[in-house]
């Protein structure tokens, strides 16, 4: 049976954040933390080694394969910070945000973004919250 790889951890955040070398990395990283704690009304938890993540929701496909993720959450990489949103990126209302943020690129689930600085961080915040109202709508929300 497969198991999930990425799981909630005990692992420190506080151990996280000192790990990233860059001082601008790391107060974006604690932008992220605030803005998605507010969001979500969630404490930080580090999903895995890397991601950090907020609430949590249990899904269940058609194919059967279960599981439980974090409503939503970022990591640190090393080119770019990783926004994992699971609302999509299609809709017009979206790309309309999307284009208020700068120099982006997202993939299914993930928005890239290199920095903070020069982002629209309230277009952010709506990504955000939709992304989280989608899963709230969509699955509910465990914590």
């Amino acid at each position: 049976m497969y198991e999930l790889k990425t799981k909630a951890t005990d692992a420190s955040i506080l151990q996280y954040l000192q790990g990233i070398a860059s001082d601008e990395r790391r107060a974006d990283c604690e932008v992220l933390i605030d803005l998605m704690s507010r969001i979500t009304g969630s404490p930080p938890v580090l999903w895995g080694p890397s991601i950090v993540g907020f609430g949590r929701y249990h899904y269940k496909y058609d194919s059967g394969h279960e599981g439980d993720m974090c409503v939503v959450g970022f990591a640190s990489r090393k080119a770019e910070l990783v926004v994992y949103l699971m609302a999509g990126y299609d809709d017009p209302d979206t790309k309309a945000l999307l284009a208020r943020l700068g120099k982006v690129r997202t993939g299914k689930s993930c928005l890239y973004i290199k920095r903070l600085a020069g982002a629209d961080l309230d277009a952010l915040e709506t990504l955000i919250r939709n992304s989280v109202e989608y899963i709230r709508t969509r699955y509910g929300m465990t914590s």
